[in-house]
């Protein structure tokens, strides 16, 4: 049985373990709101961007002039794998569950015989790789100085991804980040960044849309719109797991909080149960004294 004071001791403990983790809950609630609404309010402009490249990627539909951001190279045997996590734990599975997509995904593309390149956004999806394929990371890219996510951010990325497919040194790039839902729900997603992935419905044909007209040219459009788009993509993905990370961490802290209340209503049981115990032994002894006196 546990003394007095080691139970002392652990009930002090829990309890300023049970401050930090409110205080961190409370943190996340007042930084969730405006990752929220920055995050949702990248969306249509990321959506209205596919959009407008399906309309314009359709004059190049099956032609073998097609710029390779949106067609590809031809090839697939080279895949590079963009990691987006955070640079802080503490905030449930959302690390451990984006690593994961990126674990599986470059497993299966290993096994079909592809080559398979990591560049990791945030230190967390770097250590949860890193045991597995260090060899596969080419570069970290840390964002731990930044307050809040910018379009600056998200053009340093991009401009690295762009300049490793300029030199070929990939084929296919995919991207990986959380897509938030709610304080309880986010998902991990997995988005193909090069060639860009452009939704079905997004073409007049299928969607009854309007038919565009473009000057100066398709060409000279798409070669702008193309790289911008890499970076309003990662830009959107960045945003996301801001908002996410910090709806994981709420809820994670929130957990983390009620746990703490739980085991210290338990370590005070013990507590009293372990006081009057000794209290009990402690007048048994000095009645048993006074009898044999």
């Amino acid at each position: 049985m546990p003394s007095l004071k080691s139970l002392r001791n652990r009930i002090a403990s829990v309890k300023a373990t049970q401050k930090i983790t409110k205080a961190m809950q409370m943190v996340a609630a007042a930084k969730l709101r405006r990752a929220q609404l920055a995050a949702e309010a990248a969306r249509p402009y990321a959506e209205r961007m596919s959009t407008v490249l399906a309309n314009l990627g359709q004059a190049f539909e099956g032609k073998p002039d097609a710029p390779a951001l949106l067609a590809g190279n031809g090839k697939s045997d080279v895949h590079l794998l963009v990691v987006c996590t955070a640079e802080r734990g503490l905030c449930g599975a959302f690390n451990s569950s984006i690593a994961r997509l990126a674990r599986d995904h470059a497993n299966r593309l290993l096994a079909e015989g592809k080559t398979v390149k990591i560049l990791c956004v945030g230190r967390k999806g770097a250590e949860s790789l890193k045991r597995l394929f260090g060899d596969k990371i080419i570069e970290v890219i840390e964002l731990k100085g930044i307050r809040q996510i910018g379009f600056g951010e998200a053009q340093m990325v991009a401009r690295k991804v762009l300049e490793l497919y300029g030199a070929g040194q990939f084929d296919v790039a995919t991207l990986f980040f959380s897509q938030f839902r709610s304080v309880i729900l986010q998902i991990p997603t997995a988005q193909r960044l090069i060639p860009a992935e452009i939704p079905k419905d997004a073409a007049p044909a299928a969607s009854g849309g309007a038919i565009y007209e473009v000057e100066p040219s398709e060409e000279e459009i798409l070669g702008d719109l193309l790289p911008r788009n890499v970076a309003v993509q990662v830009f959107k993905a960045l945003l996301e797991n801001a908002a996410s990370e910090q709806g994981a961490r709420m809820s994670a802290m929130d957990s983390a909080t009620r746990n703490a209340g739980e085991m210290i209503k338990k370590l005070t049981t013990n507590y009293n149960r372990t006081r009057q115990a000794q209290i009990t032994k402690e007048l048994i002894e000095i009645i048993s004294g006074a009898e044999a006196v």
